[in-house]
């Protein structure tokens, strides 16, 4: 059978806790182990697919969509694609919508009131958001009158 690892072995080898292990084979993202004796034993590949877990989560992926990508491992499945320009297309919206956020604190921060409340570009901005604007469309409101 060769080489096995112990749950504590492949915890030692990947950083990841024993614990997170065991959920990630319960929900699906690693394959459920042989047992000696009732313990787990793993083969060695299970380091590198923890490896592809961490870098996936670590890239924004939730564990449903990492579990996703790994059930489309196929060769001829080119699933692992759509999920990445899914990805893709979710992180560029969370980057546009954190540049918008960004810019509206720097203002703030530029804004000459001690007490932001006696802005009027700070008030005129809640009320766009409070009758249904977005960040960007209030923001841009109150900055589009001289």
């Amino acid at each position: 059978m060769g080489e096995q690892l112990t749950i504590g072995e492949l915890a030692s080898r990947t950083g990841v806790a024993t614990s997170a292990l065991r959920y990630w084979e319960e929900f699906g993202l690693l394959p459920a182990p042989a047992r000696i004796s009732g313990r787990r034993r793993y083969p060695p590949s299970a380091v590198e697919l923890v490896g592809v877990v961490l870098l996936l989560r670590d890239a924004g992926f939730t564990l449903r969509e990492i579990r996703a990508f790994v059930a489309s491992r196929a060769p001829a499945d080119d699933g692992w694609r759509e999920l990445y320009r899914r990805k893709l297309a979710e992180l560029d919206q969370r980057i546009a919508q954190a540049q918008v956020a960004r810019t509206a604190i720097a203002h703030g921060l530029a804004c000459p009131h001690e007490d932001l409340f006696e802005c009027a570009n700070f008030t005129g901005g809640i009320a766009a958001l409070l009758a249904g604007s977005s960040l960007e469309e209030a923001h841009d409101e109150i900055h589009s009158h001289p």
